[in-house]
């Protein structure tokens, strides 16, 4: 049966590639064919994928303490350019795969040029340290080198982030497609958030439906809505298999996806000319892995050994309660380079350490979710910031141990998505 399925996949992957190989499509003649602006417009301001938790990136105190942007720009106004500027810089990078331009790409390149600053704490944390991740698991699976910026559109950069309908981590992978390429996920971990397993697995799967289509574009697109409904778009258009001219016909918000990819490629290599400063890394990060059989909290270890307790969350994100259960099986532990046998070193001071921690009995939070850390603005009221988030004045105030709804300028509140 696996047999007759490679027969059957290497077969429509060759007759793909010959159909690609024989369009020649026009993307803007389409959409204006198909949408008015105002239809756009309309797409653009609803579809999900388009407003990007851009905060996202700033999920975790540590990495707000971790980086600074040092922009000596003095204008920091949103910088545009021409169409034809636009277009002679994505034919200059160097890709596998086509970066069509058109009014929806225009208009996607130019909402990334109005958030500096989310902008350049993506570039600041991608290139410290996801982007060579990223870069070493397509490398090693034969995928262009463009898709690290994958996890830029799907998550922006956040490890833990998790979508409306359960999709998590970097690769927003759900259960089951993770659990196809190999990632754990039970009540005590969750390696859709580990960075490497889950470039691994992206990888993988990337490279299984290029299989499929032999075009990159419909791949991208088969990542977010799922290979049935690119299957069901190329049927409704007639057998043709370019994204431009299945485009009308697949979900709205992957209508959108392929343009915000490519957008976020040209901001990623165009960010100065548009006065975007990367954030910069107070820290410089090598990283190690030791293999760890002893069900031990991150806190034991970071406290006993004196790496900073947020920064030991952030390099090991597939932890749910930031418990190793390594008397189950082995596990990793990421640590800076400078720590590798710390570990090892410090074993029987670490498990001695608060071992209440790590109690059989793991205490759930009702309602709470993944956490950020809101920091106050003038004008902001307790009922504004709750209105925002979704959540109650209430369980603001629990969370913050606040006695009453007065907040000052500059005060950090936690939420709980």
């Amino acid at each position: 049966m696996k047999k007759f399925l490679y027969i059957v996949v290497s077969l429509f992957w060759s007759i793909a590639v010959i159909a690609q190989d024989s369009l020649s499509v026009n993307s803007d003649s389409i959409i204006d064919s198909q949408f008015s602006t105002a239809t756009l417009d309309s797409i653009f301001e609803s579809d999900s994928i388009l407003n990007l938790p851009f905060d996202g990136v700033l999920h975790d105190y540590f990495l707000e303490k971790s980086f600074k942007i040092d922009c000596s720009v003095e204008d920091s106004s949103a910088v545009y350019f021409s169409d034809s500027v636009y277009m002679v810089r994505l034919q200059s990078l160097p890709h596998a795969m086509e970066m069509t331009y058109n009014k929806v790409v225009k208009s996607q390149i130019e909402r990334y040029a109005r958030c500096p600053k989310n902008v350049g704490y993506m570039l600041g944390i991608g290139n410290a340290y996801y982007f060579p991740m990223f870069e070493e698991a397509l490398e090693r699976h034969n995928v262009p080198l463009e898709l690290k910026y994958l996890p830029v559109i799907e998550s922006a950069l956040n490890a833990k982030a998790k979508s409306p309908v359960g999709a998590m981590g970097l690769w927003q992978f759900m259960v089951g497609t993770g659990k196809i390429y190999g990632l754990e996920v039970n009540s005590m971990v969750d390696e859709r958030r580990d960075p490497r397993k889950a470039s691994d697995a992206a990888a993988r799967f990337l490279a299984d439906l290029y299989k499929l289509y032999g075009d990159w574009h419909l791949v991208i697109a088969a990542y977010n809505c799922g290979p049935g409904n690119v299957a069901k778009a190329i049927r409704i258009a007639n057998g043709k298999r370019n994204f431009w001219e299945i485009y009308p016909y697949l979900p709205r918000e992957t209508r959108s996806y392929v343009p915000i990819f490519i957008a976020a490629n040209y901001i990623m290599n165009f960010y100065e000319e548009h006065n975007i400063c990367p954030a910069q890394p107070l820290f410089v990060y090598q990283t190690d892995t030791v293999m760890v059989s002893d069900r031990v909290h991150l806190r034991q270890i970071a406290e006993t050994v004196g790496i900073p307790f947020e920064e030991l969350q952030f390099l090991n994100p597939q932890y749910r309660y930031d418990i190793i259960p390594g008397n189950i099986k082995p596990y990793p532990l990421v640590v800076p380079f400078e720590h590798i046998n710390s570990y090892a070193l410090n074993r029987d001071t670490i498990l001695a350490y608060k071992p209440e921690l790590v109690s059989r009995e793991v205490k759930f939070e009702p309602s709470e979710g993944e956490v950020i850390y809101y920091k106050v603005k003038s004008g902001d009221t307790l009922g504004g910031i709750a209105k925002k988030y979704r959540v109650s004045v209430k369980n603001i105030q629990k969370w913050n141990k606040l006695s009453s709804t007065t907040i000052r300028v500059g005060q950090k509140l936690k939420i709980y998505k």
